[in-house]
């Protein structure tokens, strides 16, 4: 080979400057996914608006149902609070409740007034939500006077409620008395009558929920269905059973299941009416939960009353919709 000439393949490079292969190597690139992306800056907005949610379903949601749970099993008493001891005795609480006297009387209650108040809102307020799928004047109007009941403070219904079925002076009985059908009924005194009147009222306060939802899932229904069914005969009934009902029953189970959870729970409308009387006729797991701890204060036992409510509404979600999920199957 001459002097002087390059190897083949050889880099020629000026006199003084280093070969490429010397050079210092290229800083790394950061991830494209990494935290200081566009994408990841928008995750960290995501989380910093998810966090504060999370902590308050935790504090005052997430809190309240462990340390419940706890309770249940904890004599806890009005000692507990100057001592700080709550002595653990397992099952005792719920043997207790579950063996008292008045707990068959608080289910049979519970349930009845659960189905009862069900059956009238999704019923009532399913008919009143068809009545207002048709447009007609002053439908928008008539539609905002319903969520009165629903946007009324529970105490203040309750409170006039109380005043319209007493039994002397009751707007109710003096209307009946004057048309000449009943004779002064103990609406909220008699063993017999309370707990109807006391589903009457749930009734009244849940309708507009009921309506407001299932007429929400009817103006999702698109009108060119009606328009074909009615070419093929189906109007009326036909239509609401064929077109309606199918596409309207998710709407109908988050209703149901919603209704049980808040309806199995009622307080305040029943110790605003009756406080669980006349002789426990109105006495539910929740008021009984209540007063075992606030009129008592058998904390644990209390607790151990809610735990079960707790329970058997968790127990009805679950079959409610694993049973509707099969039939939909089908």
């Amino acid at each position: 080979m001459a002097d002087g000439a390059r190897p083949a393949g050889a880099v020629a490079t000026a006199p003084g400057r280093p070969l490429a292969s010397d050079a210092a190597p290229a800083p790394p690139k950061a991830p494209a996914g990494g935290w200081w992306s566009p994408r990841g800056r928008e995750r960290m907005l995501q989380l910093a608006f998810l966090v504060p949610a999370v902590a308050y379903l935790l504090l005052f949601f997430g809190y309240p149902v462990v340390q419940n749970a706890l309770m249940g099993f904890q004599e806890y008493t009005t000692r507990t609070f100057y001592t700080g001891e709550a002595p653990f005795v397992g099952l005792a609480n719920y043997v207790t409740v579950l063996s008292s006297g008045l707990f068959g009387t608080a289910l049979l209650n519970t349930v009845l007034f659960t189905v009862g108040s069900i059956a009238g809102q999704f019923v009532i307020g399913l008919g009143i939500a068809l009545f207002f799928h048709r447009r007609f004047p002053l439908s928008g109007v008539l539609r905002s006077l319903l969520l009165m009941p629903w946007l009324i403070p529970l105490i203040v219904s309750g409170a006039v409620w109380r005043w319209i079925l007493d039994q002397d002076n009751g707007a109710l009985n003096r209307f009946l008395g004057g048309i000449g059908v009943a004779d002064n009924p103990g609406w909220l005194t008699s063993t017999s009558l309370a707990l109807i009147a006391v589903i009457g009222v749930n009734i009244w306060i849940g309708i507009p929920f009921n309506t407001t939802i299932l007429y929400g899932g009817l103006q999702d229904i698109p009108q060119d269905l009606y328009e074909a069914a009615a070419l093929d005969g189906a109007t009326g009934w036909r239509a609401f059973r064929h077109v309606t009902w199918p596409l309207l029953r998710p709407v109908v189970n988050v209703v149901l299941v919603l209704g049980v959870v808040y309806t199995i729970k009622v307080l305040d409308i029943i110790l605003g009416l009756t406080d669980g009387g006349p002789a426990n006729a109105t006495q539910t797991i929740a008021t009984q939960a209540y007063h075992l701890s606030f009129q008592e204060f058998r904390f644990g036992e209390g607790a151990a009353m809610g735990n079960i409510l707790i329970i058997i509404s968790l127990v009805f979600a679950i079959l409610y919709l694993r049973a509707n999920r099969r039939a939909l199957a089908r």
